[in-house]
C-alpha cells in the first residue's frame, strides 16, 4: 500500500525540490520508504512513498524499472493473485528480481497488454511510463478501491493517489462550482469531477493512456458489473441457482477471497463493528487461518450508536484477540478539523469520524486490517432500499401528466415531508432520477435557496441497467457504481491511510461482485428480512441470535454533538461573516436551516455539509 504520483511536462518536470515536496504529501500513505525517477530528458518524474507490506526488503523499492530499464511503474495496491502470475510469467521467459506483485505488474503488462488488468485479483491503482515510446499507461482496479486523480495539460499530464500532490505541484486550481452543487447533493463530490476544475478522478475499471507524441488522452473502461447482471446462474450454467447451492458457492468464494487477503509479511488484524459483514468477514479469517485474529472496534457513550458490546460477545465466540475504543465528542473535535486534510476535498460522510478512530486504534497494533465494506450494496442491505421501491409504486399510480404538474407546484411549497413526496412526482419515470431524488441531502430546488449562485449541473448518472431490471436491481446497482466507490471506499481508504494502515475488502473481490450481481433480488430482500443470502452463509460460522438485530451501520451521535457541545462550530463556522467571505451559501438561509437543526426539525446532514465545506474552503479554496 502507498501513495504515487507523477509528471509528464514536454516543457520540463520541475525542480527536484519540488518534487519531493510534492512527493511527501503523500507520506502518510508510505512512511517506510521513499523513491524517485526522473529521465534523461528532464521531462518524466514519477514520485513514490512505500508502506512496506509484501517483501520488506530494499527490492520492494519504487518507481521499479523494467530488465532494459525503459519502462517504470509506480503501483498502489495489492494484487493477491500475484504468485500465480508469476509462475505463468517465468514459464514465458520472465525473470524476477523482487518477490513483489508490483514487479508482476510490470512484467503482465509486457506480456499481455492492457488485457493484463483483467487477470488481476485485487485493489490498484498505477501508472507506467514508456520512456521509449514516450507513453504514459495507468489503471484503477475494478470496484474503485484505490484512488487515481489526474490532470492533462496541453503539454503534459499530471498524476497522483490523493489530490494534495497535484495542489503542491505549481500551478494554480480553481473550484469547479458544478463539482460543489454535486457535493451538495450526495456529500461527496462525483467522479470523474473532482472539486477542482481540470482535474479528473479515473473512474473504477477504467484505464487511460496518455501519448507525448500527439499529446492525445484516451480513457476506456475494461470491466462492467452490468455485464453480470441477469445470468441467472452465475457460474454460466442454463439453471439457476437454488438456495442451498447459493450459499454454498459464495462461501466457497468467500472463503477464496478472505485467504488471498491474509497474505502479509506485516502483523494484520480486522475490523469488527458487530454488524453482519464485519462478522462473516472475521469469522472466514478465523476458519480459513485457523489461529487467533486481532480485531478493533470503535463504540460511543450514548447507547443508541454503540455496537461495541455487540462485537465484544462476537469476537468472545470467534476467540479473537479483540481490542475497543470508546469515542466521545472530545475525539469528535479532535478529528473534524483534521478531515479536510484527509480528504482533500469537502467530504460530508460522518461516519469518517469513527473510521478515522478505529484505523487509528488498529495502527498500534497490526499493519494491514481487514474490513466488511460492500455486503450492504451487493446484498441488499440498505432499509431505503425497500421504503423507496415501496414510494415508487405510490408514485406511478399517479397519472403521468399529473406527476409533471405536481411536481412543480410542490417546488414552491415549504420543505416538509408532503412537499417532498410530491416534488419526487417528477422524477418517478426513471427508477434511478427516483433513487437519487430520495437519496440526494440537498435537492435541485433547495440547492437554489441555500447558493442562489451556483451552477448546478446534472449529477453524472451510473450505467443504465440493461434488460428487465427490477427497481431493486437498478438502486444496488447505481450504489455500487457510485456510492459505494465514491463515499464509502473513499471514506475507507483516506481514513485508513491517514493512520499508515492498509484495509483490504474480501467482500469486493471482483468475483464476489460478480456472482452477487448475477443473483436474482430474491436471494438478496425477502419482505422484511435483508441480506438474506449472506445470512445464511453466516449461520454456518456464528449462531443468528448473535448477529439478529436491527441495522445501525457505523453511525456517530452527531445530532446530539452539534446541538451540545460542538454547537459552537455551527456558530462560528456558518455565521454571516465567514458566510459572506466565502460567497457561496446565502446565509439567511443558512442560518434558517441551522435553526431547523438545533429545534429538532430536521437531522445533521444539512449543516453538516455546509460546515464541512466551510472548512475545507477556508484551508483550500484558494489552492
Amino acid at each position: 500500500m502507498c501513495g504515487i504520483a507523477g509528471i509528464v511536462d514536454l516543457h520540463g518536470v520541475p525542480e527536484r525540490g519540488v518534487l519531493e515536496r510534492a512527493r511527501d504529501t503523500l507520506t502518510h500513505r508510505g512512511p517506510d520508504d521513499a523513491g524517485m525517477f526522473v529521465n534523461d530528458r528532464r521531462d518524466a518524474a514519477l514520485l513514490f512513498r512505500r508502506l512496506s507490506i509484501i517483501d520488506l526488503t530494499p527490492a520492494g523499492h519504487q518507481p521499479l524499472a523494467n530488465a532494459d530499464g525503459s519502462r517504470w511503474i509506480v503501483f498502489n495496491g495489492e494484487v493477491y493473485n500475484f504468485e500465480a502470475l508469476r509462475q505463468e510469467l517465468e514459464k514465458a521467459g520472465h525473470r524476477f528480481r523482487s518477490r513483489t506483485d508490483t514487479e508482476v505488474v510490470l512484467h503482465a503488462f509486457e506480456e499481455w497488454g492492457e488485457s493484463c488488468l483483467l487477470r488481476f485479483v485485487g485493489m490498484f491503482a498505477f501508472a507506467i511510463w514508456d520512456d521509449r515510446a514516450r507513453t504514459l499507461f495507468a489503471a484503477r482496479d475494478r470496484i474503485g478501491i484505490k484512488p487515481f486523480y489526474y490532470q492533462h495539460l496541453s503539454s503534459g499530464i499530471r498524476f497522483a493517489s490523493e489530490l494534495k500532490a497535484l495542489v503542491a505541484l505549481p500551478g494554480a486550481l480553481r473550484v469547479d462550482e458544478s463539482a460543489l452543487s454535486h457535493y451538495l447533493a450526495r456529500g461527496y463530490v462525483c467522479p470523474p469531477r473532482t472539486i477542482y476544475a481540470g482535474v479528473e478522478s479515473l473512474l473504477p475499471a477504467h484505464y487511460l493512456r496518455w501519448s507525448a507524441t500527439s499529446g492525445a488522452l484516451r480513457v476506456e473502461r475494461y470491466w462492467d458489473p452490468l455485464d453480470a447482471y441477469g445470468h441467472g446462474a452465475p457460474d454460466g450454467r442454463d439453471k439457476p441457482l437454488d438456495m442451498e447451492e447459493a450459499v454454498q458457492e459464495l462461501d466457497e468464494l468467500l472463503r477464496s477471497a478472505v485467504k488471498l487477503r491474509l497474505r502479509s509479511d506485516v502483523p494484520l488484524g480486522a475490523f469488527l463493528s458487530g454488524g453482519l459483514d464485519s462478522t462473516l468477514v472475521v469469522s472466514l479469517m478465523a476458519a480459513v487461518a485457523g489461529t487467533s485474529i486481532k480485531t478493533f472496534t470503535v463504540g460511543f457513550a450514548e447507547t443508541a450508536f454503540d455496537e461495541s458490546p455487540a462485537a465484544r460477545q462476537i469476537a468472545a465466540h470467534l476467540g479473537t484477540e479483540h481490542r475497543d475504543l470508546v469515542a466521545t465528542e472530545r475525539d469528535a473535535l479532535d478529528i473534524i478539523p483534521r478531515l479536510v486534510d484527509y480528504y482533500d476535498e469537502p467530504f460530508a460522510d460522518s461516519s469518517a469520524i469513527p473510521t478515522c478512530l478505529v484505523s487509528s486504534l488498529a495502527r498500534q497494533h497490526v499493519t494491514v486490517a481487514l474490513s466488511g465494506d460492500g455486503g450492504d450494496e451487493l446484498f441488499g442491505g440498505y432499509q431505503h432500499y425497500r421504503t423507496i421501491c415501496d414510494r415508487l409504486g405510490y408514485a406511478r399510480t399517479v397519472p403521468s401528466v399529473a406527476r409533471g404538474l405536481l411536481s412543480h407546484v410542490a417546488s414552491a411549497l415549504p420543505d416538509s415531508r408532503s412537499q417532498t413526496a410530491l416534488a419526487s412526482l417528477g422524477s418517478a419515470s426513471v427508477s434511478e432520477d427516483f433513487f437519487d431524488y430520495f437519496t440526494s441531502i440537498w435537492r435541485p430546488d433547495e440547492l437554489g435557496r441555500i447558493a442562489p449562485g451556483l451552477n448546478s449541473a446534472p449529477q453524472p448518472g451510473a450505467s443504465r441497467v440493461n434488460g428487465a431490471a427490477t427497481d431493486l436491481d437498478i438502486f444496488m446497482l447505481s450504489d455500487l457504481q457510485r456510492y459505494l466507490p465514491h463515499d464509502i471506499l473513499t471514506k475507507v481508504d483516506r481514513a485508513s491511510m491517514a493512520a499508515s494502515l492498509e484495509a483490504r475488502v474480501p467482500l469486493l473481490d471482483h468475483r464476489v461482485v460478480e456472482f452477487a450481481v448475477g443473483l436474482p433480488d430474491t436471494m438478496k430482500i425477502q419482505g422484511d428480512a435483508q441480506k438474506v443470502l449472506l445470512r445464511r452463509v453466516l449461520a454456518r460460522y456464528v449462531p443468528a441470535a448473535l448477529t439478529d438485530r436491527p441495522k445501525s451501520g457505523f453511525a456517530v451521535p452527531l445530532n446530539d454533538w452539534l446541538r451540545g457541545p460542538l454547537k459552537w462550530m455551527l456558530d462560528e463556522y456558518l455565521s454571516g461573516g465567514r458566510l459572506r467571505r466565502a460567497g457561496v451559501f446565502d446565509p439567511h438561509a443558512v442560518r434558517r436551516v441551522v435553526d431547523r437543526f438545533l429545534r429538532g426539525e430536521i437531522g445533521h446532514a444539512r449543516p453538516w455539509t455546509l460546515l464541512v465545506y466551510q472548512l475545507w474552503s477556508e484551508k483550500y479554496g484558494s489552492a
